[in-house]
């Protein structure tokens, strides 16, 4: 969505699919952290969307058997925006569709589900570029075929496009799943439980603030779904009421397992994301596990680097393989960095688990993060992400609409 916004606003033509008829689902991560909003602050966006209904995290805790440790401070940060905006991610994706429906360049086409790619000829790559996709009308039930000299692959972890284009995942190694529920939220709930963890014996469960309640991520060795459905909510209820004892008066709105929602943890990176005529993003491109809850800013960041690259690209002739490749060098070593810390938490996790201890941050956290300068830090690390882009807002100037689209 962001890179198709970004994209119009630099006079390019575009064109954007969704499978779904709304974006009204329950999605798994709803972060917007400080760079996000500062960059929606650089396009003038960010008061509209902070009028709507949001959670401002400001800290980020682990609760473990010896005590609470605070590991990040987001209220040190010199920003406007010193703390994580927690918003359901669907009122922020409406968001966006309607600033970028006020772009004469941009069309949304819901209930649009890609079924091909249409390609033409050979490369010097050796694979036939793509010049365009194949998709059904959900209403009409009618196949449609959209040319275009880029198709942009933005469509998650089980990416359809990704697999179209042959272009595998490498697993790179994640030892848990999450089961995720939601408990509702009440006026007189500790006022510092933002992001937090809790840790016990097996398992631990991570919370997210929201405006009308909480989401709750239950851990769950890799592939134990199967046991934990046969037991039912019992032990989850149990669980959560002995190590968030605040929550138990109303674990019983957990009634069943058909409350829950499965998220399978995964942790893996496509080698090249890209082949002529098609780009792949986010978690098509790299799959980001919720450890540290920084997917959204990953994919966020993906799409300044490529608008930075594909807008002039796209006005002076289109976007050969030089510029994707380029795109994916300038924002492998983040995601080489973030995905390798997400594979050391899962192996401390995996160990604890094999061990039968109880889970819990290494011991040193404790004496450091008494500090209050290491909480600033750590909140600026998670608030920026390693080496961020720039957006280059001189491409985004007024500008005669380009023949040029992207899809």
């Amino acid at each position: 969505m962001l890179t198709a916004y970004l994209l119009a606003r630099g006079g390019i033509r575009v064109t954007l699919l969704e499978s779904h008829r709304d974006f009204d689902r329950d999605f798994r991560g709803d972060s917007l952290h400080p760079w996000t909003l500062e960059l929606l602050d650089g396009l003038g966006l960010v008061d509209d969307l902070l009028a709507l209904p949001h959670f401002a995290a400001r800290w980020f805790r682990f609760h473990t058997p010896h005590g609470t440790i605070r590991t990040t401070d987001y209220g040190g940060l010199v920003s406007r925006f010193n703390y994580v905006a927690l918003m359901p991610q669907a009122r922020f994706l409406d968001f966006m569709a309607a600033r970028a429906a006020e772009l004469p360049g941009f069309e949304l086409r819901l209930g649009a589900k890609v079924t091909g790619l249409l390609v033409d000829g050979e490369t010097p790559q050796g694979a036939p570029a793509v010049t365009g996709v194949r998709y059904r009308d959900a209403g009409s039930g009618a196949d449609h075929e959209l040319r275009a000299p880029l198709v942009i692959g933005a469509d998650g972890r089980f990416s359809r496009m990704r697999r179209l284009a042959g272009l595998a995942a490498e697993p790179l190694g994640a030892s848990s799943d999450l089961l995720w529920f939601r408990l509702p939220r009440r006026d007189d709930d500790p006022p510092e439980a933002d992001v937090d963890l809790y840790f016990g014996r097996h398992h631990y469960v991570g919370l997210l603030g929201g405006p009308t309640d909480w989401q709750i991520g239950y851990s769950l060795p890799k592939g134990g779904y199967p046991a934990v459905r046969s037991a039912g909510v019992e032990p989850i209820r149990r669980f959560v009421a002995e190590h968030v004892p605040w929550l138990a008066d109303r674990v019983g709105a957990l009634a069943s397992m058909d409350d829950t929602t499965l998220l399978s943890v995964d942790i893996s990176r496509v080698a090249t994301w890209w082949r002529p005529g098609l780009l792949l993003l986010g978690d098509a491109a790299h799959v980001i596990s919720p450890v540290g809850g920084n997917g959204i800013l990953m994919a966020v960041q993906d799409a300044v680097a490529a608008a930075n690259r594909l807008v002039p690209a796209l006005r002076t002739g289109g976007a050969g393989p030089d510029v994707l490749a380029a795109i994916q060098a300038d924002r492998e070593p983040t995601i080489q960095a973030v995905q390798a810390q997400q594979v050391r938490t899962e192996k401390r996790v995996a160990k604890a688990r094999e061990r039968g201890k109880p889970m819990s941050p290494p011991a040193i956290l404790r004496v450091v993060t008494a500090f209050p300068g290491f909480r600033v830090r750590a909140a600026r690390r998670n608030a920026y992400g390693p080496n961020p882009p720039t957006l280059d807002t001189s491409m985004l100037v007024a500008q005669p609409q380009s023949s040029d689209s992207a899809a």
